[in-house]
Parts: C-alpha cells; structure tokens; sequence
C-alpha cells in the first residue's frame, strides 16, 4: 500500500507545514467519492482526493483560505450541479479543518479499521509474472504474501504492502492464511502447483483460487482433483487461466494487471464493507463538532 495520510500529515508537522483535512461529511444521489474520503492541503501540495474535478478544486481553495484565516474549521455543502459546472446531481457536505494532533491520531485509527478488513492474498511463485502481480496489487487495498522458497527470485525486489515470504512450506502457509482469503498460484513447478492447489480445494472456503496456464492444464489439473475426491462445485469456482481471456497477451505485466482486476472484482464487496466499517465512526474533529452543535 501507499504511504498513509497519517504518516504524511506527521512528515508536514515535522516540518512545520500546516495542514488542513477535508472530509466527506455526507454524500447524496450521484457524487465522486463515498462519506469519509479524506484528503490534506497544504500551501504547496495536496494528499489524498475526495473526487477531483471542479469540486475538488473549489475545496482545495476553501482550505488553503482556512489556513490564512484564524477559524480553526468550517463546514461546506455542495451542490453538484450546474452551478459549479459539474454534472454529477448529488450533493456533498464537508468539513474542512486545520490539522493538529489529534488529526494525526484519528487518521491513524481509521486507516486501521480500514486495512483490518482488506482480504488476504497469498501468491505463490516469485518469478516475473508473481513478482509483476505483487507490483500491481501493491497499491490496492490488500494485505499480500508473495511466496517462493527460492531467495534469489527475491534479489532486489520490495513493494509496498507485499510481505515476501521465502520458504519450502507452502502448505503451512495455506493451512495459516484466513478464511475467504485468495490464492494466486504461479510457481515454477506444476507439480508444486497442483499441492497448493489441493490443499487450498480441501480447505474450501476460499474466496478465490487462481491459476496460472492454459485451458489444457486446467483440464489435466480439474481431473486430477476429482481423482481425490474434490467436489463439482469446488472444482467449478477455479480460475484458470488467471485474467481471463479476452485479452491474448502473455507479457507478465499485463497479465498481472488482468489479474489484478479480477481479484478487485472478486472482492468488491468486501473491499466496500471494510471501507464503510471504516467510516461508521466519525473522524475524531467531526464528532467534536456534532457536539458543540448540541451544546
């Protein structure tokens, strides 16, 4: 994953920037980003979005001028139409605030109960094609483990939000990994990939199974489970070739940006329920300002 907006919002405080956050307080109808999108505004740069365009940009205006002023917070709504050029028909209301300590601390409980819910996914092989989708999952919201028991296919190799795992036991990590976790498997072995591959069947509460190859080898792989007895339906929920096959391009970066998508579509909803679990629990400055209002 990217750097968090907490640790960018402590970079500004060491140096003496100030800053300002501006939440999504409430969305309505059709609108660019969901209740809780959070971005930071300083003088010179800007972290996070809460949906770009226009909106965005009046925003950004509104908290630099905060920052000139002596208000320590305001609230803003805005209507998403023709009156400020945009076409969405919502309508948004935000806080925007100056930044202080305990901005940093509530930014950091919420990026918390966020990544708490970010499915697990576990890739198995550490060559170009692993290495390529450890890369492009690296910024997306998951927790992932690129494993391989060959160190040296790890040689300069570090991504943000990856853990690289060298190890002989892939089964111990399958048998570790949480339930409705996904499983990428890609290693150098075929051998080694139909283990894995049965031992995550057996388990049979994953949330995706991939693998890597051809429709032959999903055809010799499919009958070689049935021969250990995996049911119909577990063998059915197989995906392989991984990234489906619209697109007839073997360059591992592409294939793992297929893959990627197929893993974000696969966990849509998921990723959808950590980020409103997320959000349920107002940002620390907005519940203060609820209550002075009932003050």
């Amino acid at each position: 994953m990217t750097t968090g907006l907490a640790d960018i919002l402590s970079a500004h405080f060491a140096t003496g920037t100030a800053a300002a956050r501006v939440v999504v307080l409430s969305a309505r109808g059709s609108t660019p980003r969901e209740a809780g999108a959070t971005m930071l505004v300083t003088a010179e740069r800007v972290d996070g979005t809460i949906g770009g365009g226009h909106f965005e940009w009046i925003a950004i205006a509104e908290a630099r001028a905060l920052l000139l002023s002596d208000i320590d917070q305001r609230e803003m709504d805005v209507p998403l139409g023709p009156a400020i050029g945009q076409c969405c028909g919502g309508h948004v209301t935000l806080l925007i605030e100056r930044a202080g300590p305990q901005t940093v601390a509530a930014l950091r409980a919420h990026e918390a109960i966020e990544r708490a819910g970010y499915p697990h996914i576990l890739i198995f092989g550490a060559g170009f094609v692993g290495r390529a989708l450890a890369t492009a999952l690296s910024p997306l919201p998951f927790k992932v483990r690129l494993i391989d028991g060959r160190a040296a296919e790890f040689a300069g190799f570090t991504a943000d939000g990856v853990t690289n795992v060298v190890t002989d036991r892939s089964m111990a990590e399958v048998e570790a990994a949480p339930a409705s976790a996904a499983y990428v498997i890609m290693t150098h072995s075929h051998s080694l990939d139909a283990l894995i591959a049965t031992a995550v069947l057996e388990r049979a509460d994953f949330g995706y199974l991939g693998i890597i190859g051809s429709r032959t080898k999903r055809k010799r792989f499919e009958a070689a489970f049935r021969e250990c007895g995996i049911s119909h339906q577990d063998i059915a929920r197989i995906t392989c070739p991984i990234g489906g096959g619209a697109v007839r391009d073997k360059r591992p970066a592409v294939i793992a940006a297929l893959a990627a998508a197929e893993l974000i579509t696969v966990f849509a909803t998921e990723l959808a329920a950590a980020q409103t679990v997320a959000h349920v629990r107002p940002p620390l400055a907005t519940q203060d300002l609820a209550e002075q209002r009932v003050a």
